[in-house]
């Protein structure tokens, strides 16, 4: 693969074939907290390998916590030290990991002493972060600031954190709620916490409370919620058995998922069938509603198109990390798309409502863009008038995989690229090998 561009090979898909996604980035980094917190050792079994999850585990090394990585087998082995990071003065680039930064924030503030000073990538400099520095220093932080408040660079000193009661806006990013939840239980205390509004992508939410439960000592007590409001008592974070299995990313699943739009036949995707901990699950739901035939297997999900594939209004907001797979294949559809419940992503790795009209409309899609929706009137005839086409990817791994699978579609029916995806390598944030399985998909689907 050419690190500065890849030409997508289109093809048509005869035989049912069989996929197996990496582990989920957003229960790979939440875990590895998670198991820094634990009082013992922690086996994490089928852990991401990506640049969002290095970047966690060398921040963490740094921290001095005792991780083994074995990469052959997928599995890391923490230390865990209730969460009393040995180190006390480090400088850290949380690149631009948003689950890194928000969760290691609140980590090392959370610390009874240190000095730590963090920086990320220029994207990350500008991403949402005011919720959550603001409400750590109304509860102990001294945080001090090298360029603009509330963003990145800056230096915690951390002094601990009191348990009276904690209002946090987390308007901008569900992370901003989760990072406090993550480090709550060990706050001395029963901990009140009253969420000021509403945020973004609830069902991470609670996978973060679900996965503190999974990672505590049973009969040691639980999180409580009512609403917006959660009690947690003091927990004793000790996981049965010392080991804890990552599911399959769900959102990397939704390429694959809809694949089937694009090349015909029949995916299935391994090992997804069980997973209840991930919201982006949901997106089996939505391409249902567009002419999917979607079923659990006794080794996975299962997805075909089964009718002319249609549009609709769909309200991404609780999994808006998969409205840009449905957005890209839009051409494809019969029907007019609208995708709402998105202002939030605007404020992500990109501007990604922006970026994704200004692609569509590279493709000759008629695209009405709002500040919390897309509008696409998909025109198939348009493709054949611009292409070959080169889509920007504005250092977005979603953008690059989800154009991806639209340019799998054999357009001219002779099985030659018309779109060429801009440095596809920016997909190692999440999933380093995704262009490698599509192009074994290509070879062995035919």
């Amino acid at each position: 693969m050419n690190d500065d561009f890849i030409d997508i090979i289109p093809f048509n898909n005869k035989n049912k074939c069989k996929v197996e996604v990496p582990g989920s980035k957003s229960i790979s980094n939440r875990a590895l907290i998670l198991a820094v917190l634990n009082d013992g050792v922690v086996q994490l079994n089928g852990i991401l390998q990506s640049e969002d999850v290095d970047i966690m585990l060398v921040a963490l090394q740094l921290l001095g916590v005792k991780i083994e990585i074995d990469n052959t087998n997928k599995v890391v082995v923490v230390h865990g030290c209730r969460g009393i990071l040995p180190v006390k003065k480090a400088k850290i680039n949380v690149g631009n990991a948003g689950t890194v930064a928000r969760f290691l924030t609140a980590l090392l503030a959370f610390q009874q002493e240190g000095e730590y000073f963090l920086d990320g990538s220029p994207p990350m400099r500008i991403r949402p972060m005011d919720g959550l520095l603001t409400v750590l220093e109304s509860h102990g932080s001294k945080i001090e600031f090298h360029g603009e408040k509330n963003c990145f660079p800056f230096t915690i000193n951390a002094s601990g954190l009191s348990n009276h009661d904690w209002e946090i806006d987390a308007s901008a990013s569900s992370q901003i709620l989760s990072a406090i939840l993550l480090i709550s239980p060990l706050i001395p205390g029963e901990l009140r916490l009253n969420l000021i509004g509403d945020t973004v992508s609830r069902p991470f939410v609670q996978m973060t409370v679900e996965m503190i439960h999974q990672f505590t000592e049973k009969g040691s007590g639980e999180i409580v919620q009512n609403g917006n409001n959660f009690i947690i008592p003091q927990l004793n974070l000790n996981i049965e058995g010392g080991t804890y299995a990552i599911e399959p990313d769900a959102t990397a699943a939704s390429y694959f998922i809809s694949l089937p739009l694009s090349v015909g036949g029949e995916i299935e995707v391994c090992n997804l069938q069980n997973c209840n901990l991930q919201g982006d699950i949901g997106f089996c739901e939505v391409v249902k509603n567009i002419g999917f035939r979607i079923s659990k297997s006794e080794s996975g999900i299962e997805s075909r198109l089964d009718t002319i594939a249609k549009g609709g209004d769909f309200d991404f907001n609780d999994i808006s990390d998969t409205f840009l797979t449905l957005a890209a294949l839009s051409p494809l559809l019969q029907s007019p798309l609208r995708i709402s419940g998105i202002a939030h992503t605007r404020k992500q790795e990109t501007d990604r409502v922006g970026a994704m009209a200004n692609e569509l409309r590279k493709l000759g899609q008629n695209v009405e863009e709002g500040h919390d929706f897309l509008s696409i009137h998909p025109n198939l005839n348009k493709l054949s008038s611009v292409t070959p086409v080169s889509i920007k990817t504005y250092d977005d791994h979603r953008f690059a995989m989800s154009f991806a699978i639209l340019g799998s579609y054999d357009l001219f029916k002779n099985g030659k690229s018309w779109m060429r995806i801009q440095d596809p390598y920016c997909c190692a944030k999440t999933f380093p090998k995704f262009f490698q399985l599509l192009s074994h998909l290509q070879s062995n689907c035919i």
